[in-house]
């Protein structure tokens, strides 16, 4: 004799796939997404071509994504887990903070060179993008800087100076004119900016000395 499922149990199980369902639809458009972005960049990702790449309606794309910043959103969680930034906490366990410095920024190079078809497009079409795109991203640059800065034992100006060419050589883009650009291997990059930075905290910044005006000449104006 076989036994047919009690309704409670067959409206679960219809639930669950109904669940499952919505789960994969949603999964394709986040991917669709991912994709599009790498391809073509955030600006020229337009609903149509998601549900297209997705292969649903735009009408779905709306049911599980109601804005941008819904869609936007999910992109960025799901391509940040496959590719997570550094952990700036990890670099604490260096004491000495130029091997600190050089570990931090071989990290951030060894990423970036990874992540350069999502990034590269991503602060190209930053202005048009919602705005906890660029916040996170300035989080983030600032938790680098002060792990790093918290290293040197520096105050002022020179605590000042360290923090800018932090900022400088942690940056996304910075990597990319050194690398993409400049055709630098990382580790030369690395170098470089290291270099740069300690050269922020070790040299002092002389001022130009002006020079007095002969007598009798006058300013130009």
């Amino acid at each position: 004799m076989v036994n047919r499922p009690r309704p409670a149990q067959q409206r679960a199980y219809t639930m669950r796939a109904r669940q499952e369902h919505v789960d994969q639809t949603r999964l394709r458009i986040t991917e669709a997404t991912v994709r599009l972005h790498e391809e073509v960049g955030p600006a020229a990702t337009t609903v149509s071509a998601v549900a297209d790449r997705a292969g649903v309606t735009r009408l779905t794309v709306y049911r599980h994504f109601p804005d941008e910043e819904a869609l936007v959103g999910a992109c960025a969680s799901h391509w940040g887990a496959l590719h997570p930034p550094p952990d700036p906490a990890s670099w604490l366990s260096i004491d000495d903070p130029e091997r600190r410095l050089r570990a931090a920024l071989l990290d951030v190079y060894t990423w970036a060179r990874a992540a350069a078809p999502m990034m590269t497009k991503i602060f190209r079409d930053l202005h048009g993008m919602p705005t906890f795109v660029g916040d996170s991203l300035s989080r983030q640059e600032q938790d680098r800087v002060t792990v790093l800065a918290g290293g040197f034992p520096v105050a002022g100006r020179k605590a000042h100076r360290l923090r800018t060419a932090l900022a400088h050589a942690i940056a996304f883009r910075t990597w990319q004119s050194l690398c993409l650009v400049g055709q630098l291997r990382d580790d030369e990059a690395v170098e470089l900016m290291a270099a740069a930075v300690l050269a922020a905290v070790q040299t002092p910044i002389r001022r130009p000395k002006r020079h007095p005006r002969p007598k009798g000449t006058r300013q130009p104006g």
